[in-house]
């Protein structure tokens, strides 16, 4: 697990600046590949602390996996990189207490993974990197089938074999599945980013190649090819971002004010409950934390609402316009998050 995360690091390093070229949805903002990259290396840090694996983990593979899927909760960035960190919490799970994976633990974590993300957008679209999980996870669990829940290596190699390959033909149909990458004839970045982290998974377990050539063909993929929203008006509005202890009323009542306020609301559990110190006080709801994300015309609104419910912790604000030219001049005077080398975030 912890060489599947280095090497996903590595290659969304690598192929950040291609990602960020064909992002276009949902606002054309140029920022899918560093938030991928940015949100996974959260995940790799968190792994290579200074505590001994063998006191918190052991041979856990879930427990390695929901120690890096917290921290990059914690750190994530845009919808891609919350929905990745949904991915790997979801995915932990039925992992926890196991060492070592199979294909049945693969086909269950996968669709673990795949209901929680579609679950954590308010108004989840196809066509995004949610097909390309949701696709691995069914590949998965047709293989799981077939193979009559085989726990062996072999087993989990066509498993995962399969996975990348329905990851792959799930890119290539996100371009007629949303008209605004069908108009701009790319395939979806995040999706893009999903298939890279999945095709990872493959290559650290089975201990062979990546498979460079699964990018070839893509649509808006190529060195050559430009940013295509480099001549696209600007998104106005700004991304909010925080971490926040709620109840599950004061949850609900947070996404629903946030869909009314704004879009691309992603609202998802860091943790478990929070209950009370006192047990003698069974009528206090327990609260969990909440990692929350929303795109706003302006952010006061948003920042105020949430902090009607309770005490945010980590609010950062960041323009969905990508600044270029003379702007870039303006934009690097505002504040920004020490070791972000992407765009201006405020912090509240």
């Amino acid at each position: 697990m912890k060489r599947w995360l280095g090497k996903a690091e590595v290659v969304l390093g690598n192929h950040s600046d291609r990602l960020n070229a064909i992002n276009i949805f949902p606002v054309a903002d140029g920022d899918t590949g560093t938030n991928l990259y940015l949100t996974v290396r959260a995940a790799v840090t968190a792994l290579g602390g200074t505590t001994p694996d063998s006191t918190e983990t052991g041979n856990d593979v879930g427990a390695v996996l929901s120690r890096a899927g917290q921290a990059a909760m914690e750190q994530a960035r845009g919808n891609s990189g919350t929905l990745f960190a949904v991915f790997l919490c979801a995915a932990a799970e039925p992992l926890n207490g196991k060492s070592r994976l199979s294909a049945p633990l693969l086909a269950t974590a996968l669709n673990r993974a795949q209901i929680r993300a579609w679950s954590a957008l308010s108004e989840p679209v196809a066509g995004t990197m949610l097909s390309v999980l949701e696709a691995a996870a069914n590949a998965a669990q047709a293989v799981e089938a077939a193979q009559n829940g085989d726990d062996s290596n072999h087993a989990l190699g066509l498993s995962l074999d399969a996975v990348v390959d329905a990851a792959y033909q799930a890119v290539v149909r996100t371009e007629d599945e949303l008209a605004q990458l069908h108009e701009a004839r790319v395939v979806d970045a995040g999706g893009v980013g999903m298939l890279l982290v999945l095709d990872c998974l493959r290559s650290a377990v089975l201990g062979e190649e990546l498979q460079d050539e699964l990018l070839d063909g893509l649509h808006g993929y190529k060195l050559q090819d430009p940013h295509i929203h480099e001549h696209m008006p600007a998104d106005d509005g700004v991304e909010v971002m925080c971490t926040i202890s709620l109840s599950p009323l004061n949850a609900a009542i947070l996404r629903q004010r946030l869909d009314e306020m704004g879009d691309s609301v992603i609202m998802s559990q860091v943790g478990g409950a929070q209950g009370p110190e006192d047990d003698d006080e069974p009528a206090v709801e327990p609260s969990y934390r909440w990692r929350v994300h929303v795109h706003v015309p302006d952010p006061e609104p948003a920042v105020a609402l949430i902090r009607s419910l309770g005490e945010p912790t980590d609010i950062a604000v960041s323009q969905l316009a990508v600044p270029s030219g003379a702007a870039q001049d303006t934009a690097a005077q505002d504040k920004e998050v020490p070791g972000d080398p992407g765009q201006p975030r405020h912090e509240f």
